[in-house]
Formats: structure tokens, C-alpha cells, sequence
């Protein structure tokens, strides 16, 4: 089913294909943009746009628009590889979880920075020995008058290299059930005690990284929310990060230049490209949901499960259309070999329906 959208979204929609198509003229086409496309001036074209913060309310800076207008500036980036990385954590998960639980000081301090496109973000969640589990974090973080003295190790933290702020989970207490004594501060990256190491992945990105914490004194105003009960701020974010565009159109282009290659003289292949764009289609009104509050609390983890799955399809299906010429092409033998990351970043697919079961559906839990 296909929804007319009004004159106004349109405009927007060929407005933002048009930027898209530029930022890839002029920096380069990126497999998984969101991630791998890191552009600090592409950053500043999209914040003269006012395509950072769309959604935001207008008294911490943002334009207050309909979050269908982001998903659809969005939607037109990743699709067409453009280089959003450098301002998509920020826009994505950061400015929303401060303007719901961030202290005045903290708004006035990192919203302007990310609305210009100038602050870039990455978000310290898992640790070697707690992946998708983060109630098992050992970070910790220990109050020292008007300081926080940080150690322990994050792993898997996207632009640790090149972010000027780490938006930390660590563990200020012990006392009480695992998912409690978690917190949530703001590091500057240039503080001193913090190692960052990246990791060269399949393909040789190099965004990944390790950040290792070692007697990090970071100002006590960096607190975001509630010292110790900041699970549930954590559990926010994440439904910003996983019920999200980026998790159907990451390798768009791939499909797209695969389906010109294919044999459509097969009903097979006829029928694999049938199913892949009605899943697409599936996949964009779970988004669209989510954008427009119409999802039930906690459906972002069935949405991410979808989406991901649906991804690494498309790279199946890439593969099998255009055999070894994957392999004479860079660009495309990446984004086939990327794909195997889509259902564990931000969540497994075993996680995703776990909370779903549970949250969402009620079931009991398994005894242990």
C-alpha cells in the first residue's frame, strides 16, 4: 500500500534527494552512510538545511517539525550513500536524550554545537563481557567531591576516534538488581586518562573502536539525569536508535544496482524481487510508525529485527545476482560482506525478540 504524501513532503523529498546526490558528487558514496559516510562538512550542509534537530522544540533550537519530515530527509541520505555519519548520533539519540533528561546547563552547553553540525558523538554503551546485556556494564564511575574518576573499557564504540563526546553508560553503584546503580555522563574525549584504539573490521573500516578509561576526572554538572537510575534513559535511546530509517535503507543501492543486473527473465528471480521490495514496503510503514508514536512502547525492537533481517536478504539475494562480479567491485563486495553486522549492532535479533516477547507481548519469562 503506498501513501500519497502532500505537495510540502514532496518538495522536501526531491529537495533532499537533490542535497544527497550533491554530498555524494562532491564527498563520495558510502555503503551504510549513517555509519560509514563520515563527512564533518557534509554535517555543515545538512545544519544550513536545518536538517539536524528537525523534530526538536524550537526553545532548545530545533525547527518543531513533524518527525515524518526527518524520516523522509533520512530516507533520501542513506538510500543514496550521502555522508551523515558526522552529526547522525547526535541528531539521532543524543540532542532527544538531553532535551528529556538533560539539565538546562547541559541544553545550552551541546545543543547549539550539534545543531551547527560542529560536535560530533559517540555513545559508550557495550564492554567486552556485556554486549547486548548492558545491565551487566562494569564501568564505573565514582563520585569524588564535584568530580566523576572513571575507569573500566567500552568496545564496539562507533567514531571513538574521531568524536568529541562520549555519551557514557557506566555504573556509579552495586547495591540492589543489576539494572540499577547505571548512569549515564558526558566525557569530552580530549579529557586526560582516555585511550582509544580502532578496530579494523572485514571490509577495513576503521570506525569501530576501543576506549579505555583510565582515572578519567570528568565534572559531576556532566551527570545526565538521575545519578544511578538512568537504565530507563538508556532503554529511551535505544528505541531511537533501533526503530529508525537506517535500519531498512542501509544497503538500498545494493538492491537496487542487483535487481538491474538480474535475470528477470526468471520467475525465480522475479519472485525473489517481489518479495524483497514488499518487504521493503513492510519494513518502511514499521518506520513510519515509529516516527508518527503510533508503535506500541518497546515495538522499535521488532521493527530493528525486521529491517536488519530484510538487510542481509537483499546481500543474500546481491550475491546470488551478481556472483563473481561481486567481486571485481569494491563498493559492492563490502556492502554484501557488511551486511553480516546488521542484526547485532545496536541489539541481536535474539535480544530484539526477547524484549518483544516480554515487553511487548507480556509472555513470562523463562525460570532460571
Amino acid at each position: 500500500m503506498d501513501f500519497a504524501l502532500s505537495s510540502e513532503l514532496l518538495a522536501l523529498r526531491e529537495r533532499a534527494r537533490a542535497i544527497a546526490a550533491d554530498g555524494v558528487n562532491r564527498f563520495g558514496r558510502h555503503n551504510d552512510s549513517w555509519i560509514n559516510g563520515y563527512s564533518k562538512e557534509f554535517a555543515r550542509i545538512m545544519a544550513q538545511e536545518g536538517w539536524i534537530g528537525m523534530g526538536w522544540p524550537t526553545e532548545y533550537g530545533g525547527r518543531a517539525r513533524p518527525p515524518i519530515e526527518r524520516l523522509i530527509v533520512a530516507e533520501e541520505m542513506i538510500s543514496a550513500g550521502a555522508p551523515v555519519a558526522a552529526m547522525w548520533f547526535a541528531d539521532r539519540q543524543m540532542g532527544p536524550t538531553l532535551i528529556a533528561y538533560g539539565s538546562e546547563q547541559q541544553k545550552a552547553e551541546f545543543l547549539p554545537q550539534m545543531l551547527a553540525g560542529e560536535s560530533t558523538w559517540c555513545i559508550g554503551m557495550s564492554e567486552p563481557d556485556a554486549g547486548s546485556d548492558l545491565a551487566s556494564i562494569a564501568t564505573r564511575a565514582v563520585r569524588d567531591g564535584d568530580h566523576f574518576v572513571i575507569d573500566g573499557q567500552k568496545i564496539w564504540t562507533s567514531f571513538g576516534n574521531l568524536a568529541d563526546y562520549c555519551y557514557l553508560i557506566c555504573r556509579t553503584d552495586d547495591e540492589g538488581p543489576p539494572h540499577r546503580g547505571v548512569s549515564e555522563i558526558i566525557v569530552a574525549m580530549d579529557t586526560p586518562g582516555i585511550e582509544v584504539r580502532p578496530i579494523t573490521d572485514m571490509i577495513a573500516n576503521r570506525h569501530f573502536c576501543e576506549i579505555y578509561f583510565t582515572g578519567v576526572r570528568v565534572p559531576a554538572e556532566n551527570l545526565v539525569g538521575t545519578e544511578g537510575d538512568a537504565f530507563k534513559q538508556t532503554m529511551a535511546q535505544l528505541a531511537h536508535e533501533r526503530g529508525g530509517i537506517d535500519r531498512l535503507v542501509s544497503n538500498r543501492a545494493l538492491f537496487l544496482h542487483a535487481r538491474s543486473q538480474a535475470n528477470r527473465d526468471d520467475p525465480r528471480v522475479r519472485q525473489e524481487i517481489a518479495r524483497l521490495e514488499s518487504e521493503y514496503r513492510v519494513g518502511r510503514l514499521l518506520v513510519y510508525r515509529e516516527a508518527l508514536g503510533q508503535a506500541p512502547a518497546g515495538f522499535s525492537a521488532a521493527t530493528k529485527a525486521f529491517c536488519t533481517e530484510h538487510e542481509q536478504r537483499v546481500a543474500q539475494f546481491a550475491a546470488t545476482t551478481l556472483g563473481p562480479a561481486a567481486l571485481l567491485d569494491d563498493e559492492w563486495t563490502e556492502a554484501i560482506c557488511y551486511a553480516s553486522s546488521y542484526t547485532i549492532a545496536g541489539g541481536t535479533s535474539n535480544v530484539m525478540r526477547n524484549i518483544l516477547g516480554e515487553r511487548v507481548l507480556g509472555l513470562p519469562r523463562e525460570p532460571r
